[in-house]
């Protein structure tokens, strides 16, 4: 199975796009490859405000090369046969470039993680207005593709003097009554200060974010989230939220996909996560340095020059995210099988 995400294995074939531990983030998608057979397109790498026609273009050829981000010159060739992609994940902000190109992705099972923060361009530098395009985005594609298959992501939250904690409350209860009827889930996680993060990070006046205002949140948001119909769970996060009725979530999640599918798959917990992180096994075919967004709580963006050296090399018609295939480089291509499991359980 292949799970591809706009986010980055002999992993799940599963397709996805995230933001977890080790995920590469390209522009607005992100795109990942495991063993298995799901795809991710995520991790800070995100698919396609900017990258969509170079997805499609990879779809139709029928292929994709990823780089090992350890080192430039191991190249591997993902088949993105639907015969052996058992899944897409995908994680955006914004996937208006997509709407009106998703017939492409008929002969594959797919889902979106779709993140609607609170946030200003203090921030989220690059994101378009909420408002007048993002939320209308998540509502039409969630008509096109059904809730079931839309999933909101209201993370990192974080606490500046500006964004305090009745901040949050009061703009996620505005979006959850905007979103209700157009999603099942509402996924949150709190802010991770990695060195990357803490540097684009320090001109803001960022407040302590600790197990009491974690608490006070989660109470809050659970409480707006259940008049709208909406369950929350969490990402890779450590605190315990069960008292509140959140539970550890699963951004790859092996059940969705098998109600996608109408199929069930022999998937395992991703081992080269972190414990916390309950995400199946996938495949990334993204890259770090490569989004143009502009988050300051992005852990996937090193620095702005790199990403903007990187998004400069990029063309729609390479096998490879951004750049092109030299002399040096190595291309091994991956054995990939499908994982779901069509045997009849009579039990």
């Amino acid at each position: 199975m292949l799970l591809f995400s706009a986010n980055r294995g002999a992993a799940a074939n599963v397709a996805y796009a995230h933001h977890n531990s080790n995920r590469n983030v390209f522009d607005e998608w992100v795109f990942s490859c495991k063993r298995a057979n799901p795809f991710t397109a995520q991790n800070g790498k995100q698919a396609e405000s900017f990258r969509s026609e170079w997805l499609f273009n990879r779809i139709k050829e029928g292929f994709v090369y990823v780089s090992n981000p350890m080192n430039i010159h191991q190249i591997s060739k993902i088949s993105l046969s639907p015969e052996v992609v058992d899944g897409i994940v995908f994680w955006t902000k914004n996937p208006v470039p997509m709407l009106d190109k998703l017939d492409r992705l008929e002969d594959y099972d797919y889902y979106f993680q779709f993140t609607v923060n609170s946030y200003a361009k203090d921030i989220e530098a690059n994101i378009p207005s909420k408002n007048d395009i993002i939320v209308p985005a998540f509502i039409e594609l969630s008509r096109k593709i059904g809730p079931e298959k839309v999933i909101w992501r209201y993370d990192p939250i974080m606490l500046t003097s500006k964004y305090s904690i009745d901040y949050h409350v009061n703009y996620f209860n505005e979006l959850a009554k905007r979103l209700s009827g157009y999603t099942h889930k509402c996924v949150i996680s709190f802010v991770d200060f990695y060195r990357n993060t803490q540097t684009h990070l320090k001109d803001l006046d960022i407040l302590p974010l600790g197990e009491n205002e974690m608490y006070e949140l989660a109470e809050r948001l659970v409480e707006i989230a259940r008049k709208n119909n909406l369950i929350v769970e969490s990402c890779a996060e450590k605190i315990n939220l069960d008292q509140f009725g959140i539970q550890h979530g699963h951004c790859i999640d092996c059940n969705l996909l098998e109600r996608i599918s109408n199929c069930k798959m022999d998937l395992s917990k991703d081992k080269n996560q972190r414990p916390e992180c309950g995400c199946m096994e996938s495949i990334d075919i993204g890259a770090y340095n490569t989004c143009k967004n502009g988050c300051k709580y992005c852990y996937a963006n090193f620095s702005q020059t790199t990403v903007n050296k990187n998004t400069g090399l990029h063309n729609p018609y390479s096998p490879l995210l951004f750049g092109e295939v030299s002399p040096e480089d190595k291309i091994t291509e991956r054995k990939m099988v499908s994982l779901k499991n069509n045997q009849l359980n009579l039990f």
